[in-house]
Protein backbone atom coordinates (compact mmCIF):
# COMPACT_ATOMS: atom_id res chain seq x y z
CA UNK A 1 0.00 0.00 0.00
CA UNK A 2 2.99 2.07 1.02
CA UNK A 3 4.44 1.57 -2.52
CA UNK A 4 1.05 2.26 -4.21
CA UNK A 5 0.65 5.43 -2.33
CA UNK A 6 4.06 6.54 -2.92
CA UNK A 7 3.39 5.87 -6.78
CA UNK A 8 0.28 7.83 -7.18
CA UNK A 9 1.50 10.49 -4.96
CA UNK A 10 4.71 10.69 -7.38
CA UNK A 11 2.17 10.92 -10.81
CA UNK A 12 0.22 13.83 -9.10
CA UNK A 13 3.32 15.66 -8.81
CA UNK A 14 4.54 14.90 -12.11
CA UNK A 15 1.05 15.76 -13.61
CA UNK A 16 0.80 19.24 -11.61
CA UNK A 17 4.54 19.78 -12.42
CA UNK A 18 3.86 19.37 -17.02
CA UNK A 19 0.71 21.01 -16.15
CA UNK A 20 2.50 23.88 -14.87
CA UNK A 21 4.79 23.88 -17.58
CA UNK A 22 2.35 23.74 -20.17
CA UNK A 23 1.33 27.27 -20.55
CA UNK A 24 4.48 28.56 -20.44
CA UNK A 25 5.72 26.65 -23.66
CA UNK A 26 2.35 27.06 -25.54
CA UNK A 27 2.15 30.90 -24.97
CA UNK A 28 5.63 31.56 -24.77
CA UNK A 29 5.83 34.66 -27.91
CA UNK A 30 9.40 35.31 -29.02
CA UNK A 31 9.53 38.24 -30.92
CA UNK A 32 10.78 38.03 -34.36
CA UNK A 33 13.53 39.44 -35.92
CA UNK A 34 12.96 43.49 -36.46
CA UNK A 35 15.58 43.69 -39.37
CA UNK A 36 14.44 41.04 -40.49
CA UNK A 37 10.96 42.21 -41.01
CA UNK A 38 12.09 45.97 -42.35
CA UNK A 39 14.32 43.87 -45.01
CA UNK A 40 11.88 42.11 -46.28
CA UNK A 41 9.62 44.80 -46.03
CA UNK A 42 12.07 46.66 -48.02
CA UNK A 43 12.20 44.03 -50.58
CA UNK A 44 8.62 43.27 -51.28
CA UNK A 45 8.64 47.43 -52.08
CA UNK A 46 11.37 46.95 -54.75
CA UNK A 47 9.57 43.96 -56.46
CA UNK A 48 6.64 46.30 -56.06
CA UNK A 49 8.16 49.21 -57.65
CA UNK A 50 9.93 47.46 -60.33
CA UNK A 51 6.95 45.64 -61.42
CA UNK A 52 4.88 48.41 -61.13
CA UNK A 53 2.15 48.77 -64.08
CA UNK A 54 -0.46 51.80 -65.31
CA UNK A 55 -4.00 51.37 -63.93
CA UNK A 56 -6.89 54.00 -63.44
CA UNK A 57 -9.24 53.57 -60.45
CA UNK A 58 -12.39 55.40 -59.45
CA UNK A 59 -12.74 56.49 -55.69
CA UNK A 60 -15.89 57.79 -54.37
CA UNK A 61 -15.31 59.76 -51.61
CA UNK A 62 -18.11 60.86 -48.62
CA UNK A 63 -18.07 63.68 -45.81
CA UNK A 64 -19.91 63.30 -42.66
CA UNK A 65 -20.16 66.59 -40.27
CA UNK A 66 -20.48 65.45 -36.92
CA UNK A 67 -22.91 62.11 -36.20
CA UNK A 68 -24.94 63.16 -39.34
CA UNK A 69 -25.90 60.48 -41.01
CA UNK A 70 -26.32 61.63 -44.43
CA UNK A 71 -23.33 62.85 -46.14
CA UNK A 72 -22.94 66.90 -47.07
CA UNK A 73 -20.93 65.87 -49.54
CA UNK A 74 -20.15 63.39 -52.20
CA UNK A 75 -17.21 63.02 -54.51
CA UNK A 76 -16.38 61.14 -57.12
CA UNK A 77 -12.67 60.92 -58.89
CA UNK A 78 -10.72 59.20 -61.28
CA UNK A 79 -7.26 58.78 -60.32
CA UNK A 80 -4.21 57.11 -63.05
CA UNK A 81 -0.99 55.93 -62.32
CA UNK A 82 1.91 55.47 -64.83
CA UNK A 83 4.89 54.16 -64.08
CA UNK A 84 7.62 55.34 -61.83
CA UNK A 85 6.36 58.17 -60.23
CA UNK A 86 3.19 59.52 -62.17
CA UNK A 87 -0.18 60.15 -60.83
CA UNK A 88 -3.29 62.62 -61.61
CA UNK A 89 -6.53 63.00 -60.64
CA UNK A 90 -10.03 64.57 -62.17
CA UNK A 91 -13.09 65.27 -60.08
CA UNK A 92 -15.70 63.99 -62.23
CA UNK A 93 -18.98 64.43 -59.96
CA UNK A 94 -19.72 66.41 -57.01
CA UNK A 95 -22.38 67.26 -54.83
CA UNK A 96 -23.07 68.80 -51.97
CA UNK A 97 -21.13 71.20 -49.51
CA UNK A 98 -18.48 72.43 -51.94
CA UNK A 99 -15.97 72.46 -49.13
CA UNK A 100 -16.32 69.05 -49.18
CA UNK A 101 -14.97 69.06 -52.69
CA UNK A 102 -12.11 71.91 -51.79
CA UNK A 103 -10.94 69.27 -48.91
CA UNK A 104 -10.85 66.01 -51.58
CA UNK A 105 -9.10 68.30 -54.11
CA UNK A 106 -6.35 69.17 -51.44
CA UNK A 107 -6.17 65.27 -50.68
CA UNK A 108 -5.28 63.92 -54.22
CA UNK A 109 -3.31 66.40 -55.01
CA UNK A 110 -1.23 66.10 -51.89
CA UNK A 111 -1.41 62.17 -52.42
CA UNK A 112 -0.24 62.67 -56.37
CA UNK A 113 2.67 65.20 -54.96
CA UNK A 114 3.41 62.48 -52.12
CA UNK A 115 4.09 59.89 -54.94
CA UNK A 116 6.00 61.92 -57.58
CA UNK A 117 8.15 62.53 -54.55
CA UNK A 118 9.20 58.85 -54.14
CA UNK A 119 11.08 57.50 -51.80
CA UNK A 120 11.51 60.55 -49.94
CA UNK A 121 7.64 59.66 -48.48
CA UNK A 122 8.08 55.58 -48.00
CA UNK A 123 7.81 53.71 -44.98
CA UNK A 124 10.74 52.58 -44.60
CA UNK A 125 14.07 53.16 -42.37
CA UNK A 126 15.12 56.20 -44.03
CA UNK A 127 12.13 57.98 -43.41
CA UNK A 128 11.41 56.17 -40.15
CA UNK A 129 12.41 54.48 -36.78
CA UNK A 130 10.09 51.23 -35.99
CA UNK A 131 9.04 49.12 -33.16
CA UNK A 132 7.95 45.65 -33.06
CA UNK A 133 3.98 45.65 -31.47
CA UNK A 134 2.40 42.57 -32.06
CA UNK A 135 1.27 39.68 -34.04
CA UNK A 136 -2.25 39.38 -35.23
CA UNK A 137 -4.58 37.65 -37.95
CA UNK A 138 -6.39 39.42 -40.81
CA UNK A 139 -9.09 36.59 -41.22
CA UNK A 140 -6.04 33.22 -41.87
CA UNK A 141 -3.49 35.88 -42.80
CA UNK A 142 -1.12 36.37 -40.15
CA UNK A 143 0.50 39.90 -39.74
CA UNK A 144 3.08 41.73 -37.98
CA UNK A 145 2.39 44.87 -36.35
CA UNK A 146 5.13 47.88 -35.98
CA UNK A 147 4.59 50.98 -34.36
CA UNK A 148 6.12 53.91 -36.86
CA UNK A 149 8.10 57.00 -35.75
CA UNK A 150 9.26 59.79 -38.51
CA UNK A 151 12.15 61.23 -38.77
CA UNK A 152 11.34 64.28 -39.53
CA UNK A 153 8.43 66.62 -39.28
CA UNK A 154 7.02 66.75 -43.06
CA UNK A 155 3.65 66.17 -45.12
CA UNK A 156 2.91 62.41 -46.03
CA UNK A 157 4.36 61.02 -42.91
CA UNK A 158 2.92 59.46 -40.17
CA UNK A 159 3.23 58.56 -36.45
CA UNK A 160 1.20 55.18 -35.90
CA UNK A 161 1.15 52.32 -36.60
CA UNK A 162 1.47 49.71 -39.73
CA UNK A 163 0.15 46.13 -40.06
CA UNK A 164 2.61 44.36 -42.67
CA UNK A 165 1.54 40.74 -44.20
CA UNK A 166 3.78 37.83 -42.93
CA UNK A 167 3.54 36.59 -46.05
CA UNK A 168 4.33 39.12 -48.79
CA UNK A 169 5.62 41.70 -46.25
CA UNK A 170 3.02 44.25 -48.39
CA UNK A 171 1.89 46.63 -46.16
CA UNK A 172 -2.12 45.78 -45.82
CA UNK A 173 -3.02 48.95 -43.01
CA UNK A 174 -1.81 52.13 -42.05
CA UNK A 175 -3.49 54.05 -38.90
CA UNK A 176 -2.23 57.50 -37.37
CA UNK A 177 -1.87 60.74 -37.73
CA UNK A 178 -0.26 63.11 -40.34
CA UNK A 179 3.21 64.95 -38.48
CA UNK A 180 1.50 67.79 -40.61
CA UNK A 181 -1.44 68.56 -42.14
CA UNK A 182 -2.63 67.31 -45.91
CA UNK A 183 -4.75 70.07 -45.80
CA UNK A 184 -5.06 73.81 -44.93
CA UNK A 185 -8.28 73.06 -43.70
CA UNK A 186 -8.21 69.86 -41.67
CA UNK A 187 -6.19 69.79 -38.20
CA UNK A 188 -6.42 67.16 -35.54
CA UNK A 189 -6.51 64.23 -38.18
CA UNK A 190 -6.41 60.40 -38.12
CA UNK A 191 -6.33 58.29 -40.71
CA UNK A 192 -6.98 54.93 -41.47
CA UNK A 193 -5.54 53.18 -45.14
CA UNK A 194 -6.05 49.80 -46.35
CA UNK A 195 -4.10 48.02 -49.12
CA UNK A 196 -5.10 45.44 -51.32
CA UNK A 197 -3.96 43.83 -54.88
CA UNK A 198 -6.54 44.83 -57.47
CA UNK A 199 -5.57 43.04 -60.89
CA UNK A 200 -1.76 43.06 -60.16
CA UNK A 201 -1.36 45.96 -58.47
CA UNK A 202 -1.06 46.79 -54.84
CA UNK A 203 -2.63 49.46 -54.18
CA UNK A 204 -5.06 52.02 -51.70
CA UNK A 205 -8.48 50.84 -51.68
CA UNK A 206 -9.89 52.91 -49.15
CA UNK A 207 -9.58 55.86 -46.79
CA UNK A 208 -11.06 57.20 -43.48
CA UNK A 209 -10.32 59.93 -41.68
CA UNK A 210 -11.86 61.87 -38.47
CA UNK A 211 -10.58 65.11 -38.62
CA UNK A 212 -11.76 69.00 -37.15
CA UNK A 213 -11.97 71.08 -40.43
CA UNK A 214 -11.22 74.55 -39.65
CA UNK A 215 -13.98 77.28 -38.70
CA UNK A 216 -16.42 74.00 -39.28
CA UNK A 217 -16.06 71.61 -36.46
CA UNK A 218 -15.58 67.53 -36.75
CA UNK A 219 -16.41 65.75 -39.78
CA UNK A 220 -15.71 61.98 -40.82
CA UNK A 221 -14.21 61.64 -44.48
CA UNK A 222 -14.28 58.10 -46.73
CA UNK A 223 -12.91 57.10 -49.79
CA UNK A 224 -13.53 54.07 -51.41
CA UNK A 225 -12.58 52.40 -54.75
CA UNK A 226 -15.72 51.49 -56.69
CA UNK A 227 -13.83 50.64 -60.40
CA UNK A 228 -10.42 49.40 -61.23
CA UNK A 229 -9.82 49.47 -64.74
CA UNK A 230 -6.91 46.84 -66.54
CA UNK A 231 -3.64 48.03 -67.12
CA UNK A 232 -4.00 48.40 -70.44
CA UNK A 233 -7.31 50.10 -70.61
CA UNK A 234 -5.73 52.85 -68.45
CA UNK A 235 -2.57 53.26 -70.47
CA UNK A 236 -4.52 54.16 -73.22
CA UNK A 237 -4.93 57.68 -74.31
Amino acid sequence: MKLKLMALLTLVRLASFSQSQLPEVEFRSVPPDLNLILQSMEQAKRQNRDSARPYEVTRQYKVFRGDDKQPTSEITAQIRFTPPSKKTFKIIRASGNRRGEKIVRDLLEHEAGTVSEGRSREIDRTNYQFAFLRQEKFGTIPEFVLHIVPKRKERGLMLGQIWVDAKTFRIRRVEGVPVKSPSIWIKDSYITLQFAEVNGAWISVSFDAIAAVRFLGRYTLTGICIEERSPASAATP
